[in-house]
Order: structure tokens, then sequence, then C-alpha cells
């Protein structure tokens, strides 16, 4: 009997991320051993891909390539490929996307990783355009030179997959330091962020920005032990974050980040875990500085995520999509 013209395995899947997925026509195969012994038998690469349901550019590369007929024939073709929710699989997530970091410099989803049978990562990136532009290689180029080397150069493939994944293994076997925080590297903390402080627009760096929250605290709890540099940075950053786009004026709560560098215009996604930072970072903020505008930002935030991040059953949701019934 010929075998069907897709095998694409999600559709058992409870994740909401692979589901979206069940319909593809790439023949997708969950993270489980039935993959790895089926590209050991076919002597193939594992293509993994790993996202969240509501990702955007996940949602941009789903309908560009996987499920575009013939990019997801040629994946059929050169790779056993896998996919997984990085909301369900934290820690695959979290090994893969060290090793992307290290091979490209930076991280992201979509998530591509070309992995050996034995799940020993050899190339990787994020989002990959179905024809070049700005820098970017077309995805199909990618997985047609991606095959041609693990087929042609198999020795220095594997090579580079031992050696990542020694880096890797040597980056999880890191045993914190024993020694205390002192007050000097606090102070250089400060400095090595004042670096980088935008002293107009609050944040760090330039576009994309997103909501330093962490950076927040620690600024706060600095210039409650006297450091005269941490406040600016923590009120300034908070007032401009709440004065922009990327505070829901309407709504409440914050979106993923910023495109550009003065807060104004949000990427559409909004996560509950980065309100949840940011609400408590705007509550310690008042109770700082007295600012009883910071209070109400975190007020609204909170009043936000339970009006509309929990369902029927009162668990939260993670995540609000950044794209509308497919827009």
């Amino acid at each position: 009997m010929p075998e069907p013209k897709h095998t694409n395995a999600l559709i058992h899947e409870k994740s909401p991320y692979l589901l979206q997925h069940a319909h593809n026509p790439v023949n997708w195969l969950p993270w489980n051993e039935a993959a790895f012994e089926k590209a050991r038998n076919e002597n193939k690469p594992i293509f993994l891909s790993v996202g969240y349901s509501t990702c955007h550019w996940c949602h941009v590369m789903e309908h560009e390539s996987f499920e575009d007929d013939e990019t997801a024939a040629l994946m059929n073709r050169l790779f056993v490929n896998v996919k997984v929710d990085r909301e369900e699989r934290p820690d695959l997530d979290a090994i893969y996307m060290e090793a992307v970091v290290a091979l490209t410099g930076h991280g992201g989803w979509p998530m591509t990783v070309f992995l050996t049978p034995d799940q020993q990562p050899f190339y990787g990136g994020t989002y990959f355009p179905p024809t070049s532009r700005q820098g970017m290689p077309a995805f199909r180029d990618v997985l047609e030179a991606v095959s041609r080397a693990y087929a042609d150069r198999r020795a220095e493939v594997l090579d580079q997959a031992g050696r990542l994944t020694d880096a890797i293994r040597a980056s999880a076997g890191q045993s914190p330091s024993p020694d205390p925080l002192t007050s000097g590297i606090l102070t250089e903390a400060v400095v090595s962020l004042r670096e980088h402080f935008d002293q107009e627009w609050g944040g760090f760096g330039t576009a994309p920005k997103f909501p330093p929250a962490p950076a927040i605290e620690l600024l706060l709890r600095l210039h409650q032990d006297g450091n005269p540099l941490a406040l600016e940075m923590a009120t300034t950053t908070l007032d401009r974050m709440a004065d922009g786009g990327l505070y829901d004026q309407l709504g409440g709560g914050f979106h993923r980040y910023s495109v550009d560098r003065v807060w104004l215009v949000p990427h559409f996604e909004k996560m509950l875990y980065d309100n949840a930072l940011l609400a408590r970072a705007y509550l310690h903020g008042w109770q700082v500085s007295g600012d009883a505008d910071l209070r109400a930002v975190a007020e609204d935030t909170l009043d936000w995520a339970l009006r509309e991040m929990r369902g029927p059953e009162g668990a939260f949701f993670s995540a609000l999509d950044a794209d509308s019934e497919g827009v």
C-alpha cells in the first residue's frame, strides 16, 4: 500500500501550538524516541522547530514555509521534522536556545535548529524568509545547504555538533560562585547599566526595546542602599514606558516590546510573565519614589490580568496573541 502523502503526527498532541501545525503538509513529529529512531534508520538529520502559540513570527514562518507544498516536500525529503512547544518543554527550549546563541550571537522564536539523529545541534538560527532578504538566506537554500553538508561533510558536521554539545554541557555544569555579592560588584553593575542607559527615553540600548523589569528592581534596591545614580534610571524608564504605546493606555497591561527607541509602536503580543514582573516593578517604584502615577500603572496592570488573562476555571492564560483572526 502506498504511503500517505502527508503523515503529520501533531493531530494527536494536546499543545495549542502543536495543534496549530497539525494540518501543515510537513510530516511533523513531536519530540519523542520515534522521531529519533526514524532519523537513525533513514540516516537523516533532524529539523527542529521551536515556538509557541502566540508568537507572531512563528505564524509568519508557518504561513510562508510550513504551509507551502513545495517547501514542505523539500523538508520531508531531506529531514525528519520535529515540532516543540517552548511553553510545554522549556527545558528543550533552553538547551537549544543556548546552542543557537552560541552559533549566531542572538536568539528568538521561531527557533530553527538542525540536529544529528542523537539530538546534537550543529547549525541553527531563528526566522528564515522564503526568499533571501535583508542579509537573511532563503529558507529553502538553508535546507539544501544543511542537507548537503550533512551528506558530504559528515565528519565536519559531527565535530561541530560534538564541540557545541560539550560547550553546552560545560555551561550547564557550572556551579554558582560561593563568594558573596559585594558592594563593589553591585556598583559595577550600576556603572555598566549607566553606559547603556537611554537618558532621554529610558531603558537600555536602542530599538527594539524590551521592558527591563529585573534591572529596574535592582536599581530601586541599590537606590535604597545609597547609590545616587540608580533612582533616575529606574524612574525615567518606568515613566517613559508608561507614557508610550508599549503600555496599553486603554485596556491596561504591557505589550511584549517596542519596535522603536521611544516605546511608541508596540509588538502587540502580551505575556503574562512580563506583566507580572512589571506590576511588581511599578509597585516598588511607587513605594520608593512616592509617585502615585506608578501605583496607578501597577493597579491597572493587575486589573487587566485579573480581567482578561483568567480562564473560566480561574487559571491564568500565558499570553495574548499578537495576531487577531489571522492578521
